[in-house]
């Protein structure tokens, strides 16, 4: 067992001297504090407080570089005075449209017993805790990072909620890992993977009072996405590499580059439930979108047949249909998906392109991402992956007037798989061509930095009810705990919503929960999943709701919930409100809500009918109680 020693770091002067010992790390209030030490092997690590409790107790930094050990034999140089970081930007999707954040940023040095000097960069603001390495210059030619030592030290005491990852090149046509397991819900946070692989961001946490989400954010073209692997020795959830399948081929695995190079944010938000879902700082430290421009990015939702009438059904006449049900809607898009490239063809395409036109709305198309890192075969394939090849068929989308891609089968998080998103993200701005990433990594905060980026899946979605029963007998509980986890941060292409019926499949949830899900769930572009024959067997006012769902809020409040079990959350734009709930339990739950906080003093509440249909009733400003009936929801538009 190590001795860890609360280091009384010593604050260099301009002089040299060190006299003043450095107080713990602190947020502009003091109710989060970090507080540095060294163990007797020489290993920095770190503890964090909330509102004077322990929240992480001791967790390890460092970092190993080819030609320099970070993790052993380290000694605290100096740890800068905090300097204010205030920052307003704007997202063209998602929670919050104009987000404004401030924080404490500190610059500590660490040195080896070689004289190898590493940054470590901590931030600090009202409800979140983060550090990255930065390296001024390379131990060698250039960097290249063999692991991280960077782990969380949860008490044991701590509760989770989290999702594992998959094997690589396991599951359908070796299309893993993709984000999409169910999850482990309220579980020791010692519980091991049930798949042996670790998992995946973002990961939340019960400490005693208080909630704590793990993720990461500003994953560049040099670094490898991560996740969490539960190390019984040291009792720490460590940051872990991918799997070595997980690669572009001929492509790196691990993070390299040149001096000065750096690691992606190591986040935690920390505070109540409601400061969990209200978090930004997964895009706060997320780069900035560098000058890309953004007038041709449009959120709003989609029409899509093939997620329930599947690959029959990709043909010219069902699509056109489509495009008539999006444009009867309101909704600015039509999805095709895959096989379009020869069931309908470029020239066809074209016409419903112009054709959609008419009816104001704009088209998206179907890409397979992959050459041979999987054995799919849906078309069109592997165009996207020679550059020049990729630009040229942008260049033919851009003239043809598609509006954007939805881009299939990614093969994992190595440094070369992840520079190949960043590749694609690139080029489709030249082109403005808006992106959905589907079988595909978590975002990581990537649609700040890239503002077409309206959407990822990487998460067991509404496709997938669609496929087995068992899927759609989980599905009310993994609802339940998306808006805690998965979905805090980052668009979700979920595709959520089939009011009427799933061909081969008993739906478990209401037609009024599933009415919820495209307020509950945030996506720039939001796919609908039911077909026009299912949405004309629904009460007018149903349609009339839908016309009318914003992507782009301005807003959002925690109301209620309980991480798998129910949620409650409401979503502003401009001076509407829409309240969305939903209850993944089998019992009726009583929500006690205060809509006091609306501008109107009245509006719509649309809800369960005891024999399954959706009725509409008042919703008044106030304190207001609604039922929630087992696996059952409501929406409130006021």
């Amino acid at each position: 067992m190590k001795t860890l020693h609360l280091f009384p770091l010593l604050l260099l002067s301009l002089l040299g001297c060190a006299d003043a010992t450095i107080p713990p790390l602190s947020n502009a209030s003091g109710s989060l504090q970090c507080t540095l030490g060294i163990d007797t092997e020489g290993q920095p690590f770190y503890l964090l407080s909330y509102q004077g409790a322990t929240v992480l107790d001791t967790s390890y930094l460092g970092i190993r570089l080819e030609g320099a050990d970070c993790t052993r034999d380290m000694e605290w140089v100096s740890v800068g005075e905090p300097s204010l970081k205030a920052v307003r930007y704007s997202m063209t999707h998602g929670k919050q449209q104009t987000v404004r954040y401030t924080g404490q940023q500190y610059r500590a040095v660490l040195r080896n017993a070689a004289g190898f000097e590493l940054e470590v960069h901590f931030y600090l603001s009202e409800q979140g805790f983060a550090y990255r390495y930065y390296f001024p210059r390379a131990p060698k030619d250039s960097i290249l990072v063999l692991e991280e030592a960077s782990a969380y030290g949860f008490p044991d005491s701590t509760m989770a909620w989290m999702q594992p990852m998959s094997k690589a090149k396991s599951g359908w046509k070796e299309t893993n890992p993709s984000y999409e397991e169910n999850y482990l819900m309220e579980v020791p946070v010692s519980t091991p993977s049930p798949i042996g692989e670790g998992f995946v961001y973002p990961a939340l946490f019960k400490v005693g009072a208080h909630w704590l989400l793990a993720t990461e954010a500003d994953l560049h073209p040099g670094y490898c996405g991560t996740r969490l692997r539960y190390d019984s020795l040291s009792r720490q959830l460590k940051v872990a590499f991918p799997q070595a399948k997980e690669v572009f081929p001929g492509g790196g695995l691990l993070p390299r580059g040149e001096a000065p190079f750096r690691s992606p944010w190591r986040i935690v938000a920390v505070g109540s439930l409601g400061d969990i879902v209200e978090s930004t700082i997964g895009t706060d430290l997320a780069a900035s979108s560098k000058g890309l421009g953004r007038d041709f990015v449009k959120s709003g939702l989609a029409s899509w047949s093939w997620v329930l009438l599947k690959d029959d059904f990709t043909n010219y006449e069902t699509s056109r249909r489509f495009i008539d049900y999006a444009g009867e809607m309101n909704w600015p898009y039509c999805l095709i998906d895959a096989d379009w490239d020869w069931k309908i063809g470029y020239e066809r395409m074209q016409e419903l392109i112009d054709y959609a036109r008419t009816k104001d709305v704009k088209i998206l198309l179907w890409y397979n991402s992959s050459g041979s890192w999987n054995s799919t075969t849906y078309s069109p394939k592997s165009k996207l992956i020679d550059p020049e090849s990729r630009k040229a068929e942008f260049a033919r989308l851009q003239q043809m007037g598609v509006a954007g891609i939805k881009v299939d089968f990614f093969g994992g998080d190595g440094q070369s798989m992840i520079a190949y998103y960043h590749d694609i993200l690139q080029d489709a701005a030249k082109y403005q061509l808006m992106l959905n990433f589907h079988g595909a990594t978590l975002p990581r905060g990537w649609h700040r930095t890239y503002p077409h980026l309206m959407t990822v899946e990487a998460i067991k979605g509404g496709e997938f009810i669609t496929f087995l029963q068992e899927n759609a007998d989980q599905a009310p509980r993994h609802c339940a705990v998306i808006p805690f986890t998965r979905n805090v941060f980052d668009p979700m292409d979920f595709t959520p919503m089939v009011l009427d019926s799933i061909p081969g499949i008993q739906r478990r949830t209401t037609p009024a929960f599933e009415l919820a899900l495209p307020v509950l769930f945030t996506s720039g572009i939001q796919h609908i999943a039911e077909i026009p024959e299912g949405m004309q067997k629904m009460p007018a006012y149903v349609a009339d709701y839908l016309r009318d769902v914003p992507t782009q809020w301005d807003e959002v409040k925690f109301m209620d919930g309980y991480p798998g079990k129910y949620a409650v959350i409401a979503r502003r734009k401009g001076e509407v409100w829409h309240i969305a709930g939903i209850n993944g339990t089998n019992k009726e739950i009583l929500v006690r809500l205060d809509l006091s906080f609306v501008a109107h003093k009245q509006g719509v509440l649309l809800y369960d009918g005891p024999e399954g249909q959706i009725l509409k009733g008042e919703a008044l400003a106030g304190p207001t109680v609604v039922g929630l009936p087992g696996r059952g929801g409501f929406v409130i538009k006021i």
